[in-house]
């Protein structure tokens, strides 16, 4: 079983790097976590002046609680090395790298990352998002190993253009690419992040998604307006009567008279020692919740 996240990461919401006021606004958000995009999000003509206003954003601080992430653009960009360069000297948590899709790449980016003097807490973050990356989502999840790389952001809807398919509600066309994803993902305990929900007055329709995402065993789901944080936060956290029962699970074998046991009967419930396995990750998640939620 993968290991719980170190933090919070359900509601990732992405915010235009070019756009002043929405970098300001985004101290006083409640996601979990930001991305500041000089990637989609930015035209061609101010990507080196997104660039500079996400470095000085990011460099000023007043994030709080949030963690504060940097999507640059390609690598094989003509904005890539320099976006990479800029973003570690403002120290963010992360950098993103888009369309990464070989191991090899991974390999270059954290190399990149190393170049630039980025301190050992900086993670690398990696867009899955092409046909390639899906093919050879074990060999690229394996870099984590020996790389900065710690975290998979899913693109679906660059799956979907590349696929020539219909991005549907039950996404049923990408359920390959997102199950070799979460597969590979979950093998070398990597934190996956599912993708954008475009339609934002579809209320019902995003909770359904972030419910589906939440089930097939995402960490968290990306974002891309404000009025997804609340319903996102509450669907990708544990529900109450989950937390208290997972409690109930984790003393019940702590008890010396079941340490020898591998099945036990709670709540009129028979659990095993892999339930006792997920109601730790249960917990965990909670209380960093909780954690995070008190300090801001």
């Amino acid at each position: 079983m993968a290991v719980a996240p170190a933090r919070p990461r359900r509601s990732v919401l992405y915010m235009p790097g070019s756009n002043a006021r929405a970098l300001e606004k985004a101290r006083t958000l409640s996601a979990d976590t930001l991305i500041l995009d000089l990637e989609d999000a930015v035209a061609p003509d101010v990507k080196a002046d997104a660039r500079a206003q996400v470095a000085a954003a990011v460099s000023q601080g007043g994030y709080g609680k949030r963690e504060v992430v940097v999507r640059v653009n390609g690598l094989t960009t003509e904005w890539g090395e320099a976006d990479i360069a800029a973003a570690v000297a403002a120290g963010p948590d992360a950098i993103l790298v888009p369309k990464i899709e070989t191991p090899e790449e991974v390999g270059r980016a954290s190399a990149l990352l190393d170049k630039a003097g980025a301190g050992a807490h900086m993670q690398l973050w990696a867009m899955m998002e092409t046909p390639l990356a899906m093919l050879q989502a074990q060999s690229i999840a394996a870099r984590a190993s020996d790389t900065r790389m710690s975290t998979w952001v899913m693109g679906t809807n660059d799956i979907a253009k590349e696929l020539h398919c219909a991005h549907t509600p039950e996404r049923q066309p990408m359920i390959t690419s997102i199950g070799l994803s979460l597969l590979a993902a979950r093998a070398y305990g990597l934190t996956i992040l599912d993708g954008v929900y475009n339609d934002i007055k579809d209320e019902a329709g995003f909770a359904a998604m972030c419910a589906q995402g939440r089930d097939l065993g995402f960490d968290g789901k990306t974002l891309i307006h404000p009025s997804q944080l609340a319903p996102c936060n509450r669907i990708f956290s544990p529900e109450p009567e989950e937390v208290i029962f997972s409690r109930q699970v984790i003393e019940a074998f702590k008890l010396p008279e079941n340490a020898d046991k591998g099945v036990l009967k709670v709540e009129g419930r028979m659990v095993e020692l892999l339930h006792a396995e997920i109601a730790e990750r249960v917990v965990a998640i909670a209380d960093a919740i909780a954690e995070l939620e008190a300090a801001g």
